[in-house]
């Protein structure tokens, strides 16, 4: 029995320790930056958006332009409102169970999160489609030159799951009228978020990023001037 408790005890202690690690982690990292010199593009410009709802970060590219079009690997028309005139497209990755679980913080279920937290479920890609972006204070732009802007293209396709050279579209119930969910590459854990996710797209853009992050704060933090 003895030793039945001190093996527990010294789980606790290793909890306890864990979080406040993590906390501290969590706190410094995110407003340490790299790649501290990047410059805003000043000609042949491509503007990108970081947009936020306060937890989760999604990356808005537009739907089209001279370098990438989307357009062959995501439908407007499996939405619900299948909407065409569209000219931007957001990028949410996150936990799989989570998004499709969990439309309102009143649905969250204790499974779904030990899931997402603990490297335990898959995940998915939630595109939004839009036809205007408004900058504010959830949303910054980023103006980036072509080489910058086919980094960040290639890095948020190679996220998806392709099922015979396309985007693997889930069929389940979407948030709104203008968005749609696909198969994604990775796991969701305490140290991969959708931040994190956000964050790595700017690393390998090579633009303003924190040296880590799973909130969003830090990524929006770096940012603040530039609009």
């Amino acid at each position: 029995m003895k030793l039945a408790g001190k093996i527990a005890l010294n789980f606790i202690e290793f909890i306890f320790l864990f979080l406040f690690l993590y906390i501290i982690a969590g706190i410094t990292l995110p407003y340490i930056c790299i790649n501290d010199d990047f410059k805003e593009c000043e000609n042949d410009c491509t503007a990108i958006y970081l947009l936020t709802n306060g937890v989760h970060t999604d990356l808005v590219l537009p739907i089209k332009n001279s370098y990438f079009d989307w357009t062959k690997y995501v439908n407007t028309l499996d939405t619900k409102s299948k909407k065409t005139n569209v000219n931007y497209a957001s990028f949410g990755w996150g936990d799989k169970g989570f998004y499709l679980e969990t439309p309102t913080w009143a649905d969250l279920k204790v499974s779904t999160a030990i899931k997402a937290m603990f490297y335990l479920g898959s995940s998915a890609m939630h595109v939004t489609f839009y036809e205007e972006i408004e900058l504010n204070s959830r949303c910054v732009r980023i103006k980036v030159n072509k080489k910058t802007y086919l980094k960040i293209v290639e890095y948020v396709k190679s996220s998806f799951i392709l099922k015979e050279k396309q985007f693997d579209k889930i069929n389940a119930p979407t948030y709104g009228n203008n968005d749609v969910f696909y198969e994604a590459k990775g796991r969701y854990s305490f140290f991969y978020t959708c931040n994190t996710w956000t964050n790595n797209a700017l690393k390998a853009g090579e633009l303003k990023a924190c040296l880590w992050t799973p909130l969003d704060k830090g990524i929006f933090y770096h940012y603040k001037k530039l609009d």
